[in-house]
């Protein structure tokens, strides 16, 4: 993608007021026709529920969370359950299952609804689940560079179609992160798309923990469609894209869904920390 496009809009796609959030000229001409005022600061406070992928927390959307609130948004960055300050609770146990469970309870306790779920990488198989299963109180999902699981698959088992061979050895290296069968140890940053000389690089160092294995091996139940049905949102990151991912295959498939809006972005797989200001405009022009 070219470096001076960092972002790019699926044809069918019309964001309103795009001109007034800034983004590039490569896709200001095309909502002009439809812009409307710059009215964003009168809309109703929207919710957001922000969900992190494998190794992450929910510190990882400090400071996409920094600037949704300033704008009035009320916004939950929950940690999934084994993970960062919940790091101590890591188990065998706690399976994709518990991980849903975390953020249907987080709906349910604070009485949410009228939700934009956001996931990243493997939180897109947290979010499907949970809009299979409080598909009523969420107006939009959105999955940033993240797995889109069918019902049975796994996280090793959604996305382009692999021989048996090719899963089990998915599988082995995955244990092999995992010696004792429970975390997988964090991989560093710059296999996230954060180069070493990036500002927050060591602060994302710092803060990756082992992520519960079981997770990735447990297949996705869906009774309701996973998030079929709702206004569906990809956001593929593409510079670079990350490696030996399912990632790149199912930006390829929603672009040709007209149920989609597709958005791309040049910068690396942890773009909430890389590129905040974009995830932001995304996320606010979408309302």
């Amino acid at each position: 993608m070219d470096d001076q496009k960092p972002l790019k809009l699926n044809r069918r796609e019309v964001i309103a007021g795009t001109g007034a959030l800034g983004l590039s000229a490569s896709i200001s001409s095309h909502a002009s026709a439809k812009k409307q005022p710059e009215t964003l600061e009168l809309k109703q406070r929207e919710i957001f529920v922000l969900v992190h992928g494998a190794w992450h927390g929910g510190w990882c959307w400090r400071d996409v969370r920094t600037q949704l609130e300033a704008q009035g948004h009320r916004v939950f960055t929950p940690t999934l359950t084994g993970l960062a300050d919940r790091a101590h609770l890591l188990s065998a146990d706690i399976g994709l299952d518990t991980h849903m469970k975390d953020i249907t309870s987080l709906i349910d306790y604070y009485d949410l609804s009228d939700i934009i779920l956001v996931g990243h990488s493997y939180g897109g198989m947290v979010i499907t689940g949970v809009a299979d299963a409080r598909k009523d109180r969420i107006s939009k999902i959105v999955y940033l560079d993240a797995a889109l699981p069918k019902n049975g698959e796994t996280m090793i088992t959604q996305g382009p179609e692999r021989n048996q061979t090719i899963i089990e050895q998915t599988r082995k290296a995955l244990t092999e992160l995992a010696p004792d069968g429970i975390g997988m140890a964090a991989i560093p940053p710059e296999f996230l798309g954060i180069p070493k000389d990036h500002p927050s690089y060591d602060w994302v160092a710092e803060k990756l923990t082992p992520h519960p294995l079981k997770t990735w091996l447990d297949p996705i139940m869906l009774k309701n469609g996973g998030s079929l049905g709702l206004k569906r949102s990809y956001i593929h990151c593409t510079a670079p894209a990350l490696p030996n991912s399912s990632f790149p295959y199912h930006a390829a498939q929603v672009q040709a869904d007209d149920s989609w809006v597709y958005y791309e972005l040049a910068t690396g797989h942890d773009a909430m920390v890389t590129a905040p200001d974009e995830i932001v405009r995304i996320l606010t022009a979408a309302i």
